[in-house]
């Protein structure tokens, strides 16, 4: 939004300046008081280089003698189960020099109709310089829902599809789209070679589509991007900071005189997003003018954006993150080279991992009503069938007694993991999780009720709290000194003081999660949680396993493995951490230590607070 000046004229002692304002597309003549000359005259000339914003044509977007042109092919596509009820207008670039037999790389455009008439060109010259692979280019249009009369209007997806801050785009693309389009074309699939470009909300599509999944795009060209608060965009900056870094490739465009409305600045945000890649150590370039919003500075330098983006793609194609040059907690949390391993897979849902003093883990599967044990060398075998639904498990201090949460008949219990013989300790209740503390105190949470139960040794079950907002997941402080309680439903893990009869009091929502920016199920699914020996409390939720510090800030979010549903659990042995995701388990190797209920209370560090 740009305000054209119109003129100045004398107004008593005050000078006026008058301008031209759009606004939904009217114009109306807005006077503005003036006393300080010099700013009036600044104000006018900036106008004047406002409306006469204009860069010189680059070389490479020119047709070039003794240059093979590409073929484009366009096309419909209206039969999306992503984006019911919508149309939108494709097309495909193929390359002169795609032979049909070598896969192609392969870069997408948002609102990609519009950038026909100049990007097809600049392919054609830096595929032939060789300054950029053989790239297949796919141009696709938001989609619009036709409307029903005459007398009614379109409904046009384009926010609703690229500003969302969610993962349902890039599905679209990979499930939908790209199926459809690229059929008959050889197109690799190392994301590697497989970028995204797009202006404005098209700019936030592209990259969000890379970030939820780098396993398939790697190089993003983003201008004047929408990184504010329309749909979740605003909460980027942040999140590239507190998750593990992904690899990819960014470069930023934006100008001074960008949209500065109602959601936010443009010209910010994109500092804001910069700001957080260098500092997460991505491989991220910039360039800054004064434009205001639209393609003119980024259509300029588009070809020289594109040998950045793409620079070694023949010798070293790969790109990765880069810990050395990173300041996130990933380098203190997690350990360099060590990724997910897959521990056990088949079941139905997984849940409840507890981990005994000899190093054996235990998980349950709610659908098959079983339990199953994993030894220190990794061989899995059934422990216990029809388990009436056991979900949360934990053991207590003698290594051999493990409990469980029994949905049916609803009921707390325990095995002798050498017997097999099971005692019930709590009835007429419907537990989620539990956990036992070194002094032997039992303490479950029953989500239908609100409710934190406790059992004291030699005691009888008895409700600790019921203030809460929500309950799921629970587990001890390091110290033991607190109990913290999940919200599935919420934002927050609630702590309590345990007192003497281990009741608890002074009950807070305590640790502040973070949730999906644009999902439409918004609840943070904070479930299983596991704390360090140096106080760090790891929550799985829908973003992933937050990881905590003991004021109740989220440091770090820890994604599982890419295609695989958000974590249910997580539990720890030594510096493994384990974690159950739908029908499978994980571990993966970190730097941080847990600390076990059943074991001696820790003291941990005094924090920063």
């Amino acid at each position: 939004m740009r305000w054209l000046v119109k003129g100045i004229c004398s107004a008593g002692t005050d000078i006026l300046l008058l301008v031209n304002v759009p606004f939904f597309g009217l114009r109306t003549r807005v006077g503005f008081p003036m006393k300080n000359y010099f700013l009036v005259a600044c104000l006018w000339f900036t106008s004047l280089a406002a409306q006469d914003e204009s860069y010189p044509v680059h070389p490479d977007m020119k047709k070039q003698e003794g240059v093979p042109v590409g073929v484009v092919t366009k096309g419909v596509f209206n039969q999306s189960e992503i984006y019911p009820g919508t149309s939108r207008d494709y097309a495909v670039y193929v390359p002169a020099q795609y032979d049909g037999k070598t896969p192609a790389a392969l870069m997408v455009f948002q609102d990609g109709m519009s950038y026909l008439k100049t990007v097809p060109i600049a392919f054609d010259n830096l595929i032939q310089s060789g300054e950029m692979p053989v790239t297949i280019g796919l141009f696709i249009n938001p989609g619009v829902v036709p409307a029903l009369n005459e007398n009614s209007l379109p409904r046009y997806n384009r926010s609703f599809e690229y500003d969302a801050a969610d993962g349902r785009y890039a599905r679209f693309l990979l499930e939908e789209m790209m199926t459809l389009a690229l059929k008959d074309l050889k197109v690799s699939n190392d994301p590697n070679l497989r970028g995204l470009c797009g202006s404005s909300s098209g700019g936030i599509a592209a990259f969000q589509a890379a970030w939820e999944r780098p396993d398939q795009f790697r190089r993003i060209y983003t201008t004047v991007g929408t990184y504010v608060g329309l749909r979740g965009g605003n909460e980027l900056p942040v999140l590239v900071r507190k998750m593990e870094p992904k690899p990819l490739r960014i470069f930023l465009q934006d100008g001074s005189n960008d949209n500065n409305i109602y959601c936010g600045s443009w010209w910010v945000a994109n500092q804001d997003m910069l700001a957080s890649f260098q500092w997460a150590g991505y491989e991220v370039n910039h360039e800054w003018g004064e434009g205001s919003h639209n393609r003119k500075h980024g259509n300029a330098i588009f070809p020289d954006v594109m040998r950045w983006l793409w620079e070694g793609w023949k010798d070293s194609p790969e790109i990765t993150t880069h810990p050395d040059q990173s300041k996130s907690r990933a380098n203190e949390f997690l350990a360099e080279g060590e990724e997910w391993e897959l521990v056990s897979e088949g079941h139905d849902f997984t849940e409840g991992p507890a981990v005994s003093p000899a190093g054996e883990l235990f998980f349950s599967d709610l659908g098959g009503s079983k339990i199953w044990r994993v030894s220190k060398g990794g061989e899995v075998a059934l422990f216990k069938d029809n388990t009436g639904g056991t979900n949360g498990l934990a053991f207590a201090p003698d290594g051999k007694t493990l409990y469980g949460c029994q949905r049916e008949p609803g009921r707390l219990v325990s095995w002798n993991i050498d017997s097999g013989e099971m005692t019930v300790h709590a009835e007429k209740v419907k537990p989620n999780d539990v956990v036992v503390a070194h002094d032997g105190t039992v303490y479950f949470s029953e989500p239908g009720k609100k409710s934190i139960w406790v059992i004291a040794p030699g005691g009888e079950p008895e409700v600790a709290s019921n203030v809460f907002s929500g309950v799921n997941g629970v587990v001890l402080s390091t110290d033991q000194s607190l109990v913290y309680a999940a919200d599935y439903t919420g934002r927050f893990v609630w702590s309590g003081q345990r007192k003497a009869d281990g009741t608890l009091a002074y009950v807070q929502p305590y640790y502040h999660l973070h949730l999906p920016p644009a999902s439409v199920d918004v609840r943070s699914h904070a479930d299983g949680m596991a704390v360090t020996e140096d106080g760090w409390l790891l929550v799985a939720t829908q973003l992933g396993i937050q990881i905590c510090d003991q004021p109740g800030r989220v440091n770090l979010i820890v994604p599982t493995p890419l295609g695989e549903r958000h974590p249910s659990n997580v539990a720890f042995d030594g510096n493994t951490l384990y974690a159950t995701c739908g029908s499978k388990v994980f571990k993966r190797i970190i730097k941080l230590k847990g600390a076990q209920p059943w074991a001696a209370p820790i003291l941990p560090a005094k924090p920063r607070l």
